[in-house]
C-alpha cells in the first residue's frame, strides 16, 4: 500500500512592497494599532514612535482624519507589533497580556527597560526580535 502525503503549499508572507498591497493592509493594520495602543496605554508619542510616524500623524490617524497609505517599514512595524499584541494574548489569560509590556524586563532583549521602550529605542530590529521572544514564551518557537 503506497500512502501518499499532501504538502499543502505555504504562501509567502506579504512583502508590502507594492501601493495596492499596502492600501490594502492599512486600513486593517491601523483599526489593529488603535486597539493595542488603548490596550497598553500608550501617549501619543509612544505610539506614534513605535509605528514611525510623528505624533502629529499619529493623531490624525487616531482621530480618523488621516486617508494616507503605510510605507513597507511602518506596516512591517504593525505587524510585528500586532505579533506581540497576539503572542501575549495567547500567552496570558488575565490582564497581564497588556500590563507585560509596560513592565521593566530583566531579559538582556530589554535591558531591564520595558519592552515598549526598547521596542521604541530599537526600531524595526527590536520590534521583530520582541516578537520572535514572545512567540518563544508561548512554544511558538
Amino acid at each position: 500500500m503506497q500512502v501518499q502525503t499532501l504538502v499543502q503549499p505555504v504562501a509567502p508572507p506579504p512583502s508590502f512592497s507594492s501601493e495596492a498591497e499596502r492600501g490594502r493592509f492599512t486600513p486593517v493594520a491601523l483599526k489593529a494599532l488603535l486597539r493595542l495602543a488603548e490596550a497598553w496605554q500608550l501617549t501619543g508619542q509612544e505610539a506614534a514612535s513605535l509605528l514611525g510616524v510623528s505624533t502629529t500623524t499619529w493623531d490624525r490617524m487616531r482621530a480618523g482624519r488621516w486617508a494616507g497609505t503605510l510605507s513597507q517599514d511602518q506596516l512591517t512595524r504593525a505587524s510585528a507589533l500586532i505579533g506581540v499584541f497576539k503572542a501575549l494574548h495567547l500567552l496570558f489569560a488575565d490582564g497581564m497580556a497588556d500590563r507585560w509590556p509596560r513592565l521593566p524586563n530583566r531579559n538582556p532583549l530589554f535591558g531591564g527597560l520595558s519592552p515598549v521602550t526598547a521596542m521604541i529605542e530599537g526600531g524595526i530590529p527590536r520590534l521583530i526580535e520582541a516578537r520572535r521572544h514572545v512567540d518563544a514564551m508561548r512554544g511558538g518557537l
